[in-house]
């Protein structure tokens, strides 16, 4: 039976979509981890509901909505909390807006019952051939940039305000990457739902942060343990009947505490910048 469905397109879309997610969310988790971010992924994943909810009902198109109301979210966090320590008040104020849009958008989407589900916990097994292609696109977008700005954002990352004196456009570099962030969680989205974001872009990455002080290090687990938990919980779910956001965020959080087991030791051995969630 498993032989069987891995042959079936549907499956295989879910295998690739999964894959490239997990590549894209192990890559930026890490700079959220060391940015502290982590609240703003949870902000941009639940408003990018809102967003996926206004385009379906106005473009018939969930994605395109998901991504244009992710970019305009991360652009608000980013010119209402200019100041690290107006950062978690101004996602606070513009995901309590947002959800409060969401909300009314979803009581006019009476034709749209199963697409409000997909939005909010996934539908793996329902990506289709163009989506696929879109998702490609985000992920090879997303991939270049980070390559291309990858020296300064872990420098910005790290130390801001040395990265700052040494003239790192700390606060363009912080932009780019909350577009960067809000592109992979909309990606993620189409996976596990805007629910369940934060198990494919922060855990992979805590995890990694456990077991390694190097950044090249832990983006490589990062990567590794989000392909595990995503593809891995695609497998599971076939094996046993169940929703895959089920098994994706089971391995994900068993990966992790696993991780908080052997860290300890592996960190001991070769410390070199300490980095810890």
């Amino acid at each position: 039976m498993i032989g069987y469905l891995l042959g079936l397109p549907a499956v295989q879309h879910a295998f690739i979509a999964a894959s490239l997610v997990a590549v894209v969310s192990g890559l930026l988790g890490p700079f959220v981890i060391t940015r502290h971010a982590a609240f703003a992924v949870h902000g941009v994943s639940e408003l990018s509901f809102t967003g996926a909810a206004a385009g379906l009902l106005l473009f018939d198109d969930a994605l395109l909505g998901a991504l244009l109301g992710s970019i305009v979210v991360a652009a608000a966090i980013a010119a209402l909390g200019a100041r690290d320590h107006e950062r978690d008040s101004a996602i606070g104020v513009t995901l309590a807006f947002g959800l409060g849009l969401g909300v009314y958008l979803l009581g006019l989407m009476h034709n749209f019952a199963s697409q409000a589900t997909r939005l909010l916990f996934g539908q793996i097994f329902g990506v289709s051939t163009t989506e696929i292609w879109v998702l490609v696109g985000i992920a090879v977008g997303v991939l270049v940039v980070t390559l291309a700005i990858y020296r300064p954002l872990l420098f910005a990352s790290v130390d801001p305000e040395l990265a700052q004196a040494r003239g790192v456009p700390v606060r363009l570099v912080g932009l780019v990457f909350l577009a960067l962030l809000a592109l992979t969680v909309t990606e993620a989205a189409q996976i596990v739902g805007t629910t369940l974001v934060l198990c494919l872009v922060i855990t992979p990455a805590a995890a990694a942060h456990r077991v390694s002080a190097s950044p090249v290090l832990v983006t490589v687990v990062s990567v590794l343990v989000a392909l595990v938990a995503a593809d891995g919980g695609i497998f599971v779910s076939l094996a046993v009947d169940v929703t895959p956001s089920v098994p994706i965020t089971a391995i994900s959080f068993g990966l992790y505490l696993l991780s908080r087991l052997i860290g300890g030791p592996l960190r001991s051995r070769r410390r070199t910048q300490p980095m810890s969630v």
